[in-house]
This record gives structure tokens, sequence and C-alpha cells, in this order.
């Protein structure tokens, strides 16, 4: 296999995306939400290295990543990845997306199903309308006028950690909105997609999370997952798995440990 630097910037898809390799064993893709980077996933991330390579990625726009002049989609993101997971030498990884990172990851599912072996998505529906109607207005709001959000974002967190890794984060802060919040306000449905993906997949949520729980069982069930007993014995469940964590939300799953034991348990099944 193909040795790569530990960290960098990987020449995919006609564009320079940054990554970082935790541990070291078999591959698992970590992708991140809107307005964050490797580092927000904290805890979840050095509890999953055991026994594993993780490979973190900063998205188009995000971390260290820059938000390039080329349309911000799921499928263009989608495309960065695969062609990340080649160029780091692997024919397949697992894969593991939250908000953004999970549509992502859903979409590479869907897009390039060969290389993806097992696949955890948290906090994201497989449709628009399985965010709360709360949610919806906010990313459609900041998709009408990114500009009005450029300096009230400059208050949050997630525009400290931009600012500590993006490459002139002053004058690319205004692209990076741009870009995102065109990306996340776009209405989509990839529900018929998702019900001929045949990967192992996991979905997990928040009980108080931004996507509907029951969004998230409609998702399960359109795995074929939830539909009858699955017996004594087990007999009756598929390889797909759905878990709700009590007490967490959007904002807080993304660093629950309980998120790190969930997955590590389906992906060491």
């Amino acid at each position: 296999m193909t040795t790569r630097p530990a960290s960098g910037y990987a020449p995919v898809n006609g564009v320079e995306i940054y990554y970082e390799l935790h541990g070291s064993g078999k591959p698992l893709v970590l992708l991140h939400g809107g307005f964050g980077a490797i580092e927000m996933f904290g805890p979840v991330l050095a509890a999953l290295v055991e026994g594993r390579q993780v490979i973190g990625v900063d998205l188009q726009g995000h971390g260290r990543t820059l938000p390039f002049d080329r349309p911000m989609t799921f499928e263009n993101m989608a495309n960065d990845v695969a062609e990340l997971i080649r160029w780091l030498g692997y024919d397949k990884a697992d894969v593991m997306g939250y908000s953004m990172g999970g549509a992502t990851a859903l979409r590479l599912a869907i897009d390039h199903p060969e290389i993806v072996g097992k696949l955890i998505l948290t906090s994201v529906p497989p449709s628009f309308a399985g965010w709360h109607d709360y949610n919806q207005q906010g990313m459609k709001g900041m998709a009408a006028a990114p500009e009005m959000a450029v300096e009230p974002m400059k208050q949050t967190p997630m525009y400290q950690m931009y600012a500590q890794l993006m490459p002139d984060a002053e004058a690319n802060w205004p692209k990076t909105i741009a870009q995102t919040a065109n990306l996340v306000g776009k209405e989509f449905d990839w529900s018929a997609s998702v019900s001929g993906m045949a990967m192992p997949t996991m979905i997990v949520v928040g009980d108080w999370d931004a996507v509907r729980i029951s969004a998230a069982s409609s998702f399960f069930e359109l795995l074929g997952g939830g539909k009858q007993d699955g017996g004594w014995d087990g007999s009756g469940m598929n390889k797909n798995r759905f878990a709700v964590i009590p007490g967490a939300t959007h904002y807080t799953i993304f660093t629950d440990p309980r998120l790190a034991t969930i997955a590590a348990g389906f992906l060491d099944a």
C-alpha cells in the first residue's frame, strides 16, 4: 500500500483536501459537520483510534481546506473523499459522518458504494424534510442572505476554530459562509437511493436532535430495519442498526463519548 504523510494536503478531484491520519489498523474516514473541522470530534476521535486508522478530513471551505472556486455540493465533496481514500492506498474504508459530513457520507455511499465498508450516519436525515421546521427555516434563511451571517457567526466557537485553522481566515470566511449556506439551504430527497444501499449502515441521532426522530426511524425502515421482531436468536434482523442517544442534541452528540462507544461496537461487530 502507498505510504502517505500523517497529515497534509491530498491532490484529489482537481483540488487539495487536508487530511490527518490517527492510529493504525482498518481505515475509518471521519467527516465533520458544517462550519466544523476534524478537531470538532475531540474525544470521539481519540476513542475511535484504538485498532483503527482514523482518517480525519477537512471538507471544502472548512478547517484547513480552502473554499475553492467550485460549487460546494455533497456530490463534489463525496467525490473528494472517494479520491482521497484511493490516494491513501485503500480500496475500501468504513465511513462515519456527522450532519453535513453525514450527508456527504451518505452521498459517498450512494455514488461510490464500492469504496464504503460500514457506514455510520450521525444526525442527518435522508431528505431536507427530515430536519425540524425551525432548522429548515434557519438554513433557508441563511441561504437567502448569506452576507447577513458573516459578522454574527464570528461570535461563535465555530468561527474561533475556523480562525485558528483556515489560511487567510478573514478573507475566506465570507466565501465559506456563502458556499455552506447555499449547500445546506437546498432541498434534497435521497430516499429512493437509500433503499438500494447494501453496506451495513447505522443511523444515530440524539433524542433532542435537529433531525426529527420520525425521520430517523423512517430512514432506518428504508434500510429494511425495524419492520419486524428480530427474534430470540436475532435471525429476524438485518445488518443495519439504529441508535438514539438520550439527552443528546445536534450540538453535543459529536463529542458525546456514547457516540464513540456505539460506533466502535458497530464497526467491530
